[in-house]
């Protein structure tokens, strides 16, 4: 098994701006947020870290309830109860913000790091209207006046492409398309034009063109500002044309990270390599390669995280696993220069080639 895994080819991205300076904008260090409910410990993220610098595009990819978008939750703290922030460190340039006061993080939320929810009807306040919504964010974070918030974020409604934006500011979610209302919340995560957004799905529930029309604004946005985006997502495709860098989750740990053209190429972990490998391929579904016009899918489910299985979580749904997977958790370390992974047998997925 040598050849690449999947057929979607990772463009070149331009360089992150001011990396040189290696001033990273975001650091998480060994975070670990629990749930504690009545049948045990849900270990939702466990002992994640990873450092963004600005201007930056990192990817987290993942099933469902891997943990992706409970470590966005934990970096803003929105964690509710029963669950909590136990262990770690999140820094934004210097300053812990799990450390913060709930009025000191409030100041940060939206206005230095913002968040794109994945269910817009869910996050939008159904009694205000779209222009009192992002007009607020003004109010609260620049002291302006309620009339020239309003302006604006008619500005704003603009700049994300809402057509009649003075018209549409004056409307309540509900009188907005899907499409209208994320990009109502995407110009309300971006109005205080902050260092960090955390985009978590913000396409679910969108047909396919309103979604390649939303995450090209995020990215179009995302370099005309200078922000730093950590996309949640499950968008292969949109991973391999748009990040620089890549982290996989299972079982609420990280698995693998590397840049997106490594990934892509050659995935160290057996878990990545079947997330590229259950993407449809044109030439099977033409018909041009009928040995595989099945399409590859990973047997098993995600474990709960209430009672994950000792040793490596995948264990028991890897092709590769031997006792040893099944007893201890392999080291996370690297497998390549800038390519770390999680697994005991990461040679065994090229037969040695590319170790």
């Amino acid at each position: 098994m040598t050849e690449s895994v999947l057929q979607i080819q990772p463009v070149k991205v331009s360089p992150v701006p001011n990396a040189a300076a290696g001033e990273n904008v975001l650091e998480v260090e060994g975070l670990k947020t629990y749930f504690f409910v009545r049948q045990g410990i849900v270990k939702a993220v466990d002992d994640v870290s990873f450092s963004l610098k600005p201007g930056e595009k990192l990817a987290i990819v993942g099933e469902s309830g891997c943990g992706k978008s409970m470590t966005a939750l934990s970096i803003l703290r929105l964690v509710d109860p029963p669950g909590r922030t136990v262990a770690g460190t999140v820094r934004m340039r210097g300053r812990n913000l799990l450390e913060l006061s709930e009025a000191e993080m409030r100041k940060v939320r939206g206005n230095e790091i913002s968040m794109i929810f994945q269910e817009p009807m869910t996050s939008l306040n159904p009694l205000f209207t779209i222009g009192r919504q992002i007009a607020e964010v003004f109010m609260f974070h620049e002291n302006l006046p309620r009339a020239t918030a309003f302006d604006r974020a008619v500005e704003l409604l603009k700049l994300v492409r809402i057509p009649e934006p003075a018209r549409r500011a004056r409307e309540y979610p509900h009188q907005l398309s899907g499409g209208m209302r994320q990009r109502a919340m995407t110009a309300i995560a971006l109005a205080c034009n902050p260092q960090v957004l955390l985009a978590d799905e913000p396409t679910t529930a969108l047909d396919v063109t309103i979604q390649a029309q939303i995450l090209d604004l995020i990215v179009e946005l995302q370099e005309r500002l200078g922000t730093a985006v950590v996309m949640i997502t499950h968008d292969l495709g949109f991973v391999a044309e748009t990040a620089q860098r890549v982290i996989v989750m299972y079982g609420g740990r990280k698995v693998e990270e590397a840049s997106v053209e490594a990934l892509f190429e050659t995935p160290r972990h057996p878990y990545t390599h079947g997330l590229l490998a259950a993407i449809p391929r044109l030439a099977s579904l033409s018909g041009a390669e009928p040995e595989r016009s099945r399409l590859s899918e990973i047997p098993g489910m995600v474990p709960s995280l209430v009672d994950l299985p000792k040793g490596c979580a995948f264990a028991p749904r890897c092709p590769f696993a031997t006792d040893l997977c099944r007893s201890e958790f392999p080291p996370y370390e690297a497998k390549a220069p800038g390519h770390m992974a999680a697994c005991w047998h990461s040679d065994k997925l090229y037969g040695g080639a590319h170790a």
